[in-house]
């Protein structure tokens, strides 16, 4: 299989020679060449026929965002994954690149005089995402196929509906920024969220998606209670799960260790709210690497709750739901732009309570 070309963008000679250093010594992949600033990443680009690009945001001449632009318009399939530092700065202009799109981003290690850490980090965080997007999306999906049709459905049993739960990852920010503003104030139920992203870039999206949204978007704070017509999305590094207290539905937040490699986890907050809500709840599971939310969904179906999954066609990566679809989970498989409706639907539509509940 051939290897896959990477151009590496940015302005610091130390990060440029570190990251081509790490990415070739990796089998599967090639650095065909750099560029310390965004005018000359695109007069290579023709040349060196890359099929994934590293770009930094902060750079003189043109910068991470001019630079993407440029990209998107001569070259709109080209993947672009942006290398960002993790700081206020970084994690706004991180958002604004996902809503320019940019395919994904890592951000930089915080401390590039710790060698052998900040190496690490970059193994992790970019070359997992520079082979999902440089041999195509179907990596991370299991190898099992499945036809269109879903296993048998709940959707026509009248439950009543008290929480949506929403697992997202790879594309999310802009997943949710379809999803979010489409549903009205007076939904009826809370909606939680579990993005993977980092301390403060969870804040930041929450504050974007707030000023876009009908409903309230925060991040998520431990022992608020739940109420209707509001969204909260777990912030970066904690696991949030949900406990009931008498008569009320509070958030918690922890940080036992990672699930999946996640947290916050998908899979830790569906466990919670399969066993607070039962039968009363639905799982969103949209865009994303890995399998983070297979488990949970599980544990919803088995409480006797509702599962939806994004489809395979408007998923910036069908690895999360191609899981949840291949294990046999999802109720139905919809389009992005379906599923707000859909979940206005299943919310509105189920409000009657069941007889004996």
């Amino acid at each position: 299989m051939p290897k896959i070309r990477v151009l590496v963008v940015d302005d610091s000679v130390v990060v440029r020679s570190r990251v081509s250093k790490i990415l070739s010594n990796d089998p599967e992949l090639e650095v065909v060449g750099v560029a310390a600033h965004g005018r000359i990443a695109l007069a290579k680009i023709p040349r060196l026929n890359p099929d994934v690009i590293i770009l930094d945001i902060e750079m003189p001449e043109m910068d991470g965002l001019q630079t993407l632009a440029a990209i998107r318009e001569i070259y709109p399939q080209l993947p672009v994954i942006m290398f960002s530092t993790s700081t206020h700065t970084g994690a706004i202009a991180t958002l604004e690149a996902l809503s320019l799109g940019a395919s994904d981003y890592a951000t930089k290690p915080s401390n590039l005089g710790s060698v052998e850490a900040s190496n690490q980090h970059i193994r992790e965080e970019l070359i997992p995402k520079i082979k999902v997007f440089g041999v195509g999306t179907t990596f991370f999906s299991p190898s099992t196929t499945i036809t269109d049709s879903v296993v048998p459905a709940i959707h026509n049993r009248r439950e009543q509906v008290d929480v949506v739960a929403i697992g997202v990852s790879t594309g999310g920010p802009n997943a949710l920024a379809k999803i979010l503003p489409a549903l009205p104030a007076d939904i009826g139920v809370p909606i939680l969220i579990v993005q993977h992203m980092p301390p403060m870039f969870t804040k930041l999206l929450a504050q974007r998606l707030d000023s876009q949204c009908q409903i309230r978007v925060d991040e998520a704070v431990p022992q608020t209670v739940l109420e209707p017509g509001q969204a909260w999305i777990a912030p970066g590094d904690f696991h949030m799960v949900v406990q009931r207290q008498g008569d009320v539905v509070r958030l918690a937040t922890h940080q036992a260790p990672p699930e999946n490699s996640c947290r916050p986890s998908v899979d830790v907050l569906l466990v919670s709210v399969a066993k607070v809500y039962n039968k009363r709840a639905i799982a969103i599971i949209l865009t994303g690497m890995g399998q983070d939310g297979l488990y949970g969904c599980k544990c919803i179906r088995e409480a006797g709750g509702q599962v939806v999954a994004q489809d395979k066609a408007s998923s910036v990566v069908w690895g999360m739901p191609s899981f949840v679809v291949n294990a046999g989970l999802a109720d139905k498989i919809l389009p992005l732009d379906q599923i707000a409706g859909e979940i206005v639907h299943r919310v509105r539509d189920n409000q009657v309570p069941i007889s004996g509940l």
